[in-house]
């Protein structure tokens, strides 16, 4: 019988250390995150360090790959994987699981190993949230194209939603919903169409300002000024994790929106914009010294503010992965043509960035 709970004993310490080295590799080449997968590494090296309370020798001795019936089992539908989270997923649900059997087993042999074990799958589970709650962010690194789409007391909602569904058409990535000086349930009402048809062309739908309605919509996310919610209170009005962007006109706000845990900013304007013509253009410069102070955090960026097909090329040389539209795009006479012209100025998207839905483009 002890040949066969060391048996149990090797077979989940060899599952649970796999599926945190793949836990690992997610954090730190999908996520680019130190902290995560520095977390993900040391759960792994404690596992080892109990394990070593074992004896390698009946450990390894009761290993029987050859004759293990596990190896011949076939599953009728087997789980399919299509994307690196779907991977990082199942891994963190193997580990745990295995996790699980060793602290029961282990109580049979050496029961001082049982707790730190069990104490481990509640660290697995915490890191698995804690990667869950990154997702919007990382889905919002693969946006190209976000346009902002106006509505207000004068634009007839229908218009609005006709406006939203050209510029998806027309190849956006992500559009947010800006509503001034109309009343809170025709913006909700409004907000929750905007959102339907996002989900129907897999777009990601933002809310400007509104956390409330955002979340009541569905949106995949808000979009904060510096005179709204703080990002924390915020994040309450979900039930899911958001996406939260903020504006960001300088260097301080920028530090301050990375900081305070936006999961991208609106760097801008960065030039001239005839949606705040009293707002100076930042300029290129402030560009360039924004993704300098980006780069070493996890906070992505969308460049905004009197984008044309001039000066997109500009940004783009300089570094900006996303531009935000909202002029140039609906204020012109073929919204969808306008878009498409617009995403044929961004470089093709290697395949390996598609990590997180299948379907997008």
């Amino acid at each position: 019988m002890e040949r066969k709970t060391y048996r149990i004993l090797d077979a989940n310490f060899n599952r649970a250390r796999e599926a945190l080295r793949t836990m690992e590799e997610f954090c730190r080449f999908v996520l680019d995150d130190t902290d995560l997968s520095a977390r993900a590494k040391q759960i792994r090296h404690h596992l080892c360090d109990q394990i070593k309370n074992l004896d390698a020798e009946l450990l390894l001795a009761a290993r029987d790959s050859e004759s293990d019936v596990g190896r011949t089992l076939v599953i009728p539908q087997p789980q399919q994987r299509q994307t690196l989270i779907d991977c990082f997923l199942a891994a963190a649900k193997r580990a745990s699981e295995a996790l699980r059997v060793l602290a029961e087993v282990s109580r049979l042999v050496c029961p001082a190993i049982a707790g730190p074990l069990e104490q481990e799958r509640f660290e697995i589970y915490t890191l698995e949230k804690e990667v869950f709650c990154r997702l919007p962010a990382i889905r919002f690194r693969q946006v190209q194209l976000y346009v902002l789409i106006p509505a207000g007391e004068d634009m007839p909602d229908s218009r609005t939603l006709e406006l939203a569904k050209l510029c998806l058409e027309g190849g956006a990535d992500a559009l947010q919903l800006r509503a001034k000086e109309i009343s809170d349930i025709r913006f909700f009402r409004l907000a929750e169409q905007f959102v339907v048809l996002c989900k129907t062309y897999n777009r990601l739908s933002i809310i400007n300002d509104r956390a409330d309605i955002a979340a009541a919509a569905g949106a995949d996310g808000v979009h904060l000024g510096q005179e709204d919610l703080p990002i924390e209170k915020a994040r309450i009005f979900f039930s899911k994790p958001p996406l939260l962007g903020l504006t960001a006109h300088s260097e301080s706000e920028l530090r301050r929106a990375a900081a305070a845990g936006a999961d991208y900013v609106s760097i801008g304007p960065c030039f001239p914009s005839p949606t705040k013509p009293n707002l100076p253009a930042a300029g290129l410069d402030y560009v360039r010294k924004a993704l300098d102070i980006l780069q070493s955090t996890h906070t992505a960026h969308a460049a905004i503010g009197g984008i044309t097909f001039e000066n997109a090329p500009l940004l783009l040389n300089a570094g900006i992965r996303t531009l935000a539209l909202s002029s140039a795009v609906c204020s012109s006479p073929d919204p969808l043509k306008t878009c498409r012209k617009f995403k044929e100025i961004f470089p093709p998207k290697p395949p390996e960035t598609c990590y997180l839905d299948k379907t997008d483009t």
